[in-house]
């Protein structure tokens, strides 16, 4: 098969008209199944695929589907028959189209996305991710500053022996639950030599599997982990939870480890600090009308202040901070920003522009078709 005909092959309408019917089928079934697994599983199943399994036949998932698009598309650009002044319109078109499958990938591939919370009167150089966890070992030997080493979730796997020469001890999976919950451990009545050697949170307390939650960012998961290689005092098995507000601390020679399960963090080249935050209630009830943060933006010993509304978001750095939501006690406020940095921010709009323009080209050059089609009708 030469060029010619494989550009032919490529840039059939057919398979246009194919990924946009499958589209369509997708967000159906994605819409649907969100009451089952939730929105952020539905996403990645359905959307954020190369390939999904619809029963035992695996199908183009929504990224697969939109590369078939751009290569149908961009195939077309590719045949001698394409580029004529007649059709500039059309070609404006393709090419806003194409733009706007480039921005999706830019998007799908780089961006990301995360939280950011502060509370009143302090400040955050961090976001997290509300679905994926990291286990932090942090030395605090040093008084100037704390070391930290970070495994990723992607590692933490029942079974798995993580061994590096920056952790002092070997470390070895036993259990890791994406949703869990405490149930008191009770030793045996009779000194058991086979006794696993509990230490800390998981002397007292064990954890159990539970059904995950649809909403995955509000699954509790916990760790169980043997430590070994590090001191006869701190060998043994830990449990950590997410959320668990004091860590397990263990010595290793001189330094002094603290170990920690938390959501993922991405750490900034600035900070943000939360001077006051306000919130506006409707009449009569409990429920926010509209609520704003006022911040310091600190960033190489200057400090700026912005305002972030509900409508209003603050863009830096590529980042866009959204106002999202809030939590409020009997002491102290705190905002929670969402945040978002994505390379493909422009391109929707820009090839929104390019798209009507092409659209307003191709009318201009059909009217006088169109007039001089309707005197022959009228001379007929």
């Amino acid at each position: 098969m030469n060029f010619q005909k494989t550009i032919q092959f490529l840039s059939n309408p057919k398979f246009f008209l194919g990924t946009i019917f499958w589209l369509m089928v997708l967000v159906v079934l994605g819409t649907l199944s969100q009451a089952n697994i939730g929105l952020y599983e539905s996403q990645q199943k359905y959307f954020s695929s190369w390939l999904l399994m619809l029963g035992y036949f695996p199908v183009p998932g929504g990224r697969l589907t939109l590369l078939i698009m751009f290569i149908n598309l961009f195939a077309f650009t590719l045949k001698p028959s394409f580029w004529s002044i007649k059709k500039i319109g059309i070609i404006t078109i393709h090419c806003g189209v194409l733009l706007l499958l480039v921005g999706g990938g830019l998007t799908a591939w780089f961006s990301s996305e995360g939280m950011m919370s502060i509370d009143e009167g302090k400040a955050s150089n961090f976001i997290f991710n509300s679905y994926t966890k990291e286990l932090v070992i942090t030395d605090t030997s040093n008084p100037k500053y704390d070391q930290l080493i970070v495994i990723s979730d992607d590692i933490l796997k029942e079974g798995n022996i993580i061994k590096n020469s920056k952790i002092p001890f070997t470390l070895e999976v036993i259990d890791y639950f994406m949703n869990c919950e405490e149930a008191p451990r009770y030793k045996p009545d009779s000194l058991d030599i086979n006794y696993p050697n509990y230490k800390g949170f998981a002397e007292k307390s064990s954890l159990v599997k539970v059904k995950n939650e649809k909403e995955r960012e509000l699954n509790i998961t916990g760790i169980t982990f043997k430590i070994s290689n590090a001191s006869e005092l701190s060998d043994g098995v830990y449990s950590l939870v997410l959320g668990q507000p004091i860590p397990e601390v263990i010595n290793v020679g001189e330094k002094s480890l603290s170990l920690q399960l938390r959501r993922e963090r991405t750490y900034l080249p600035f900070s943000l600090e939360l001077i006051d935050f306000k919130k506006e209630m409707h009449p009569g009830t409990d429920i926010a009308k509209s609520y704003s943060s006022k911040i310091n933006l600190h960033e190489k010993d200057i400090k700026r202040p912005v305002l972030i509304e509900m409508n209003i978001p603050l863009r830096h750095k590529n980042y866009t901070f959204y106002q999202s939501s809030f939590r409020e006690d009997n002491f102290n406020s705190t905002t929670i920003l969402s945040v978002v940095k994505n390379y493909g921010r422009l391109f929707p709009y820009i090839s929104s522009i390019i798209m009507c323009i092409g659209l307003l080209l191709h009318m201009v050059l059909r009217l006088p078709m169109l007039f001089s089609e309707r005197r022959k009708r009228k001379k007929t």
